[in-house]
């Protein structure tokens, strides 16, 4: 069968992509946005892609059309699929009816963590001898790819609240039927879909629906908001985490949690050493140990296992060290996230100046929902450097009147490298944070600082 997918550069669509393959399928795709590191690793897999939405990707007619949940009424080739009758169905209703149907399928949902999360718990379940399939908002670094469909009866994936398509407003979580699930956090995001924190609520204690009484929630505890739809209606047991409170929790070794003890019912079971840096990744390992243990891996091989654990790209990674400058890619998009990530690196650095640069590039960031709260989420870095994309419907002025002097904004990507490259020195940390690819600013800078400083370490 000759399946087309339509938005297959995005993280999910990249993922069902692979999964199509692998099932022996010819896969093509489409999409506006073709870049790295989705596109090396389909073009790598032998799939072919196309730039932009143009009717002629679909000509000879594929088999079946796998519809993104970017695409609306008015593009081309949906305006092309559905006068010409082709079968079309979402990446979500795809991989329920083709994956997943006879597996135990552990979901990571949340706002915050889920790609971490998933990547971990995928990588505990490899480490335990389960060889389980699982598809990631991201390439997982200890895999190399996103996804895989599997040799056992277990699928890790991660459980997004966005809508499923065009045709489809339920949230793509719905269709997964997890056996397990984990709750990192729930807060309002993906204003472009949802009206308020109550719609988001709503699509979760939906999700709880689908879960068996047979089955197990791991549920950040304290969180108000997963307290609060789980209040909505729950029929499965619940086992929540927390680094202080909850049945899983984590005593720090050290102050950027590169090392933390694990308990479970106030009973040491291990403890964990990693390269991962932050409270919040401590947290993600306390969710995943815990969704592991219920699948039987043992909770002190999981906490071992973690030690070989390679986080997600485009978190907190360090792309290059250029003459003691360093240059790192975060996909944090939420000021939660911004926050967290300048919080671990802070951890790490100590008194070392940090530069963030950021993109406000998700639908959210675009529309200013989170404009009030953006500044304080910053607030950690030594400097920060804001680009006013065209696509921004807001005046990014209003950060800079709370940050003062130490915050800049720019409406150009090169005058942003120029800044950075001037105000750079020995000892800074630059963390770029985008979710999306940011007009290859990373690649751009770091070949400017090669320039000034000379070659990286």
């Amino acid at each position: 069968m000759h399946i087309h997918i339509l938005g297959i550069c995005g993280t999910f669509m990249g993922g069902i992509a692979l999964l199509a393959r692998e099932l022996g399928h010819a896969v093509s795709g489409s999409d506006q946005n073709v870049y790295p590191p989705m596109s090396t690793q389909l073009e790598q897999s032998g799939i072919a892609l196309s730039q932009g939405y143009s009717a002629d990707n679909l000509k000879p007619a594929p088999d079946l059309v796998i519809i993104g949940n970017t695409l609306s009424r008015g593009n081309a080739c949906i305006e092309y699929i559905l006068d010409a009758g082709l079968p079309f169905t979402s990446g979500p209703q795809w991989l329920s009816e083709n994956i997943l149907r006879h597996k135990h399928v552990l979901a990571v949902s949340g706002t915050h963590g889920k790609t971490t999360t998933t990547s971990m718990l995928a990588w505990l379940l490899e480490q335990a001898g389960n060889h389980c399939g699982f598809l990631v908002g991201g390439v997982a670094e200890n895999f190399g790819v996103s996804a895989r469909s599997g040799l056992s009866d277990h699928f890790v994936i991660e459980a997004d609240e966005y809508d499923t398509a065009f045709f489809d407003k339920r949230s793509k979580f719905i269709h997964y039927h997890a056996s397990t699930l984990i709750i990192n956090n729930i807060e309002f995001d993906h204003a472009d879909i949802f009206a308020d924190i109550s719609d988001i609520r709503r699509q979760f204690h939906h999700l709880l629906k689908t879960v068996p009484a047979s089955g197990q929630i791991v549920a950040r505890h304290g969180d108000v908001e997963i307290s609060k739809v789980l209040t909505m209606g729950c029929w499965t047991p619940v086992q929540s985490f927390g680094l202080r409170t909850g049945d899983w929790t984590g005593k720090p070794g050290n102050a950027d949690y590169s090392n933390f003890q694990v308990f479970y019912g106030g009973q040491e079971i291990g403890q964990v050493n990693w390269q991962l840096i932050g409270a919040h990744n401590a947290e993600n390992a306390l969710a995943a140990i815990a969704a592991a243990a219920r699948v039987g891996v043992d909770p002190g091989h999981a906490c071992t296992s973690l030690t070989g654990f390679r986080s997600v790209k485009r978190r907190l990674q360090l792309l290059a060290n250029i003459k003691g400058v360093s240059v790192y890619d975060d996909f944090a998009h939420h000021p939660t996230a911004i926050r967290a990530t300048l919080d671990a690196l802070r951890s790490r650095v100590g008194t070392d100046r940090i530069i963030a640069v950021l993109e406000p590039r998700s639908n959210t960031m675009k529309m200013g929902i989170h404009k009030d709260t953006l500044a304080a989420s910053l607030d950690g870095a030594d400097q920060v450097v804001l680009y006013q994309g065209p696509d921004v419907k807001w005046d990014l002025s209003i950060i800079t009147t709370k940050l003062g002097d130490k915050c800049r904004i720019y409406e150009n990507i090169e005058d942003i490298i120029g800044r950075i490259t001037t105000i750079s020195q020995v000892g800074v940390h630059i963390v770029i944070m985008s979710n999306g690819g940011f007009e290859n600013i990373h690649q751009r800078l770091i070949k400017r600082l090669q320039s000034a400083y000379g070659t990286s370490d």
